[in-house]
């Protein structure tokens, strides 16, 4: 028997080795131990790279959800500008088209107020020269009934005249153009006069009055209806700079007239169409086929 286990000894030491594991495990595996020096160093050692791992895995999640809800949130802030800058461009136009809508109601009702049918029309150019602008393009023209030598007018006030008209448009020269000249009457104290045009900047000049003439600063002037252009009672302006000079051997009064209307803010006109007289159709026509003043 000895022999047999010399000649066998490896196999039977292995299976010993085999067998107490087993038996261990079958009488004490339920039950737990205590764990011994090598367990503690396992854990101890293992502990602080689980955390590190966990802490890496965990920051990673993090910032790929970060990312992603950041990209989102970007996406809708963009969006949210673009609807905001549509519901602004929506705002802009709805409140130009209620102004629009005013202006062109108060025409309406001027229009109604006045036994002439005015012609709306709406400025679509200015017509600039070396010195400052003397006409604006409107875009209404003869196929309108628009003809050269018209009042233009506003409801506040007198604008200018037509200076040439075509099919589809016409150009206004304006009441500060020095070439113009318009008879007017004080509206309070009746006094004649004709106002004179000095340029865009300028009010316009109240000529032909005298010293004794009873003109005072801010008196309304109108339109005297006696230039063959304007019919009378439109509004020019109001007497501003009263003064009196010596002309010879006869002391003259001027007084300046602020116009009533600014026709570098304006956007549509009413063009008056009165019949004219032939002298003043042939001197508008004249007048047309020259062009604008330079």
């Amino acid at each position: 028997m000895f022999s047999i286990f010399k000649r066998h000894r490896e196999l039977f030491i292995v299976s010993v080795l085999l067998l107490f594991p087993f038996i261990t495990y079958l009488t004490r595996g339920h039950k737990g131990r205590e764990p011994n020096f090598v367990d503690r160093t396992v854990v101890w050692v293992s502990s602080p790279l689980a955390r590190l791992f966990t802490w890496v895995c965990d920051g990673i999640g993090d910032g790929v959800h970060g990312y992603v809800a950041l990209h989102h949130a970007r996406e809708g802030e963009n969006a949210c500008k673009v609807e905001l800058a549509q519901a602004h461009e929506k705002e802009n136009a709805l409140e130009e088209a209620a102004a629009e809508n005013e202006r062109l109601r108060a025409y309406v009702r001027y229009a109604q107020a006045t036994p002439e049918e005015e012609i709306v029309a709406r400025i679509i150019g200015l017509n600039p020269v070396s010195q400052p602008v003397v006409s604006f393009r409107v875009n209404r023209g003869e196929d309108e009934g628009v003809r050269a030598g018209m009042p233009v007018v506003t409801p506040e006030g007198v604008v200018g005249k037509v200076l040439r008209a075509t099919g589809a448009y016409a150009d206004v020269t304006l009441l500060t153009e020095p070439s113009s000249k318009i008879g007017v009457i004080d509206q309070r104290s009746r006094v004649r006069g004709t106002a004179t045009g000095m340029g865009p900047k300028d009010p316009l000049l109240f000529e032909n009055i005298t010293r004794v003439d009873d003109v005072v600063e801010g008196d309304p002037i109108v339109t005297a209806g006696s230039d063959g252009v304007f019919p009378p009672g439109l509004k020019v302006g109001r007497v501003s700079a009263v003064q009196k000079q010596q002309t010879g051997m006869m002391m003259m009064m001027t007084a300046g007239i602020v116009p009533a209307v600014d026709p570098m803010h304006l956007e549509e006109v009413l063009v008056v169409p009165v019949l004219l007289s032939p002298a003043t159709e042939s001197e508008a026509a004249a007048q047309a086929r020259k062009g604008p003043v330079k």
